[in-house]
C-alpha cells in the first residue's frame, strides 16, 4: 500500500527535476530518498522514472500519478486542519497576475495577514496560462487568473471584472485597424490572457500587428507606451492605481467582447483549505462592498 511520505518523497523528486535537489527540499539523505522511490516503483510495478546516468527522467506513468498524489495529498491536508483546528492557519500558495496583485490584491492581503497571522501566505505572479497550470499540478493551493476558463478539474469563483482598454501615447488618438497592424504591440508572454484575447480579435478582423515586444512587467509597459513605442492592453483598475503614470497616456475604449474580462479565484475541485475559504470570503465581500470588483458567482 502506498504511503503519504512516499508520495511527498516521489513530487519532490518530480519538481525538483532529481534526486539531490528533492533531498534538499525534503531535509533527506540522498539514499533515503533514491529507496524510498525505488520502493514505491516496487509497490506500483511500474518505473516512474528513466534513469540515464544521474538524470532521472518521468515516465508516462509519472505523470499520470502525480495527479492522484496531489489529490491524496490535499486530502489528507485537509483531513488533519479539520480534525485539530477550524481556524485558518499553515501554508496558503496563492498565484496572481500582475496586474490583480498590483492593482487589487494589496489591501485585501493586509487585512487577511491582520485577522489570520497564523497562515503563512506565498505570492507567486504570473500569467494566466502559467498559474492555471500550477493549481492544475499542484504547486499553488489556488490563483486569481482572467476567465472565462474551460476546464472541469478546477471551481471557479468571479471576485472581480475588469474593463479593459487600449493604452496609446498620450498625445495619439484612437488607432484605426490600419494603424493596429503598423502599431507594436507591447505585452507579457504567449500566456498572458489580455494578449490572448487582443491577438484573436486582431485576427478576426484579418490584421496582422508589425511586431509584438514582451515584457516583464507593467511599469515598463507603461513607460514603452508613454514614449511612444507602441499600445498596450491594460485593465483600467492598474491605470486607476497607477495616477502618475496614466497621466502619461491615453486610453481608447474596445469592442464589447474585448472590453470586460472577469478575474476568477481557481482552485482544484473539492480542494477546501480553511485558509483559502477565508480569502476567498474577503474577496466576495470587497466586491459587493462596492469597490469596483464583479459579482461573485461559483462554477
Amino acid at each position: 500500500m502506498m504511503e503519504l511520505d512516499e508520495l511527498r518523497i516521489f513530487q519532490a523528486v518530480l519538481q525538483e527535476d532529481g534526486i539531490t535537489r528533492a533531498a534538499q527540499r525534503l531535509h533527506r539523505v540522498q539514499s533515503n530518498v533514491t529507496t524510498r522511490l525505488r520502493q514505491l516503483e516496487d509497490k506500483l510495478g511500474v518505473a516512474l522514472f528513466l534513469r540515464e546516468g544521474k538524470r532521472l527522467v518521468p515516465t508516462a506513468a509519472a505523470w499520470r500519478l502525480n495527479d492522484y498524489a496531489q489529490r491524496l495529498l490535499d486530502l489528507a491536508e485537509e483531513a488533519r486542519l479539520a480534525m485539530a483546528d477550524a481556524a485558518p492557519s499553515g501554508r496558503l500558495r496563492l498565484g496572481a497576475m500582475e496586474s490583480t496583485a498590483a492593482a487589487r490584491l494589496a489591501p485585501v492581503l493586509a487585512d487577511y495577514h491582520a485577522r489570520y497571522p497564523a497562515v503563512q501566505l506565498e505570492l507567486q505572479t504570473g500569467e494566466s496560462r502559467t498559474l492555471t497550470a500550477a493549481v492544475l499540478d499542484g504547486r499553488l493551493d489556488a490563483a486569481l487568473a482572467s476567465g472565462p476558463l474551460d476546464d472541469d478539474r478546477l471551481e471557479q469563483t468571479v471576485v472581480a471584472v475588469e474593463d479593459i482598454v487600449l493604452v496609446a501615447a498620450a498625445a495619439r488618438g484612437a488607432p484605426s485597424l490600419e494603424e493596429l497592424a503598423d502599431s507594436t504591440l507591447l505585452t507579457f508572454g504567449s500566456g498572458c490572457s489580455y494578449r490572448q484575447r487582443l491577438e484573436a480579435w486582431l485576427r478576426r478582423q484579418g490584421v496582422q500587428p508589425r511586431r509584438i515586444v514582451e515584457l516583464g512587467s507593467y511599469h515598463a509597459m507603461l513607460s514603452c507606451v508613454a514614449c511612444g513605442m507602441g499600445l498596450a492592453l491594460l485593465p483600467q483598475a492598474l491605470l486607476d492605481s497607477m495616477p502618475q503614470m496614466a497621466a502619461q497616456v491615453s486610453t481608447h475604449a474596445l469592442p464589447d467582447d474585448l472590453s470586460r474580462a472577469p478575474t476568477l479565484l481557481i482552485r482544484r475541485r473539492q480542494t477546501c483549505l480553511p485558509a483559502l475559504q477565508a480569502l476567498e470570503t474577503m474577496l466576495i465581500k470587497r466586491a459587493w462592498a462596492g469597490s469596483g470588483l464583479g459579482d461573485s458567482t461559483n462554477d
